[in-house]
C-alpha cells in the first residue's frame, strides 16, 4: 500500500506528532491553512466516513475535543473548524479529520516547527 498516512503511522515518514495512542495519531499539517492546523488519523487504514468503524470514529471525536483544549491553552485560538473530506475531494485516501483553528486577529502563518514547539512545551 502506498498511503502516505500509513507511512507516517509506521514512522517511515517523519511528522510533527502532538498526540498518539493505540488508535490514532495527531500531527501538524505540513502545509497549514492556519497556525495549529492538525490532522487526526486512525492507525487502521480506512478510506473514509463509510469505512471507519463506530468505535474509532467516536475515539477520533474524543481526541478532537482534547486537541481543541490543547490549541486553546497553547495557541489561544478563538474558534475551531472540523473538516472531513470523502471521495473525489479527499486528497489522501485514508480517513482523516482536519482541525483548523481560527483567530479573531489576523494571524501570520508561522513555521510548522515553531508551532510544534509551542504545542509540546
Amino acid at each position: 500500500m502506498d498511503c502516505i498516512f500509513c507511512k507516517i503511522i509506521k514512522g517511515e515518514i517523519p511528522s510533527y506528532t502532538v498526540y498518539e495512542d493505540q488508535i490514532v495519531k495527531v500531527f501538524l499539517d505540513i502545509n497549514p491553512d492556519t497556525n495549529g492546523h492538525l490532522l487526526i488519523i486512525p492507525k487502521k487504514h480506512c478510506l473514509g466516513l463509510a469505512e471507519i468503524d463506530d468505535n474509532t470514529l467516536l475515539h477520533v471525536m474524543k481526541i478532537a475535543r482534547k486537541m481543541e483544549t490543547l490549541l486553546k491553552e497553547k495557541l489561544k485560538i478563538d474558534g475551531l473548524t472540523l473538516i472531513q473530506n470523502n471521495g473525489s475531494v479527499q486528497e489522501v485516501k485514508h480517513y482523516h479529520l482536519h482541525l483548523k483553528p481560527h483567530y479573531n486577529e489576523k494571524n501570520v502563518i508561522k513555521p510548522v516547527d515553531e508551532i510544534y514547539n509551542m504545542l509540546i512545551n
